[in-house]
């Protein structure tokens, strides 16, 4: 079964990320510390499908290091054992990065194992994270790290993307994708800043859609079904929950100060 689309086509050079303009734009501080080629500790925290992992590949495959790549949900102990293992030896000779994702789900006595080796710089920790850092991770780590925010990307900057990915799967099958300028709309809209979401929806589209004599057409209908909603970003006792709770309050206050304001008007 060959991999989704969104991986089959990440992008290979930080030109080809699509939205993070805040931290990857010529002369942002980002960009300049991946173009330095002197790279660092770094978190990077923001939600799925942003750009987190992408990056990470792209500083891994520039900076000449050994990438090793780790995941917080299945890691452990002895798996960062055989990385400490290899410092030193020939394969490691331009220095070991570690790419840690979803750092959060590691406990405190995972997290301590890398202090030591992060600090005298045997190893460079690239660590990922959809939830708050600086809750989420052990301090010691965050003291010996730069944290970058990754931002849901706006639906303008994803149209372009899964355009992109139509030509790419009209060239894969041999096929001309038709789908019109409101339906890339509708993906755009509905995938919450997403980026893996739009392009995977729009290869489902594609194998959803309407085929004829080498043309696919992709249709309104089965798009309501792919595409419901907005999707909205919301965790039950994390920062989105206060974050909400927080814009709800506000909303009532100021609701109640609008109000006391009107009485005693006349109309």
């Amino acid at each position: 079964m060959s991999a989704p689309l969104a991986d089959r086509i990440r992008p290979k050079t930080l030109d080809d990320v699509v939205g993070q303009e805040h931290i990857l734009a010529e002369g942002k501080p980002l960009r300049r510390i991946i173009e330095s080629g002197n790279v660092p500790n770094m978190i990077f925290y923001g939600p799925s499908g942003v750009g987190k992992t992408t990056v990470a590949r792209i500083i891994a495959e520039n900076c000449g290091m050994s990438l090793y790549k780790l995941n917080g949900t299945n890691a452990s102990i002895s798996d960062i054992k055989d990385i400490v293992a290899d410092i030193g030896t020939f394969g490691s000779e331009n220095g070991i990065l570690l790419y840690l994702d979803e750092i959060q789900y590691l406990n405190k006595k995972q997290q301590q194992s890398l202090l030591e080796y992060i600090e005298n710089g045997d190893i460079t920790l690239i660590a990922s994270t959809t939830e708050n850092p600086y809750f989420a991770i052990f301090n010691a780590v965050i003291s010996r790290s730069t944290v970058f925010e990754f931002k849901t990307v706006a639906a303008e900057q994803l149209k372009p993307a899964i355009r992109r990915a139509f030509s790419i799967i009209s060239e894969e099958n041999g096929v001309t994708v038709n789908a019109s300028d409101e339906l890339i709309d509708k993906i755009a809209f509905s995938c919450g800043g997403d980026v893996r979401k739009a392009i995977n929806t729009a290869e489902l589209a594609v194998m959803c859609g309407e085929s004829a004599n080498g043309t696919v057409t992709i249709t309104a209908d089965s798009l309501d079904i792919l595409a419901q909603r907005s999707n909205m970003r919301y965790d039950r006792d994390g920062d989105q929950h206060y974050d909400i709770l927080s814009a709800f309050h506000k909303s009532v206050r100021g609701s109640g100060e609008c109000c006391s304001s009107l009485r005693g008007t006349a109309y």
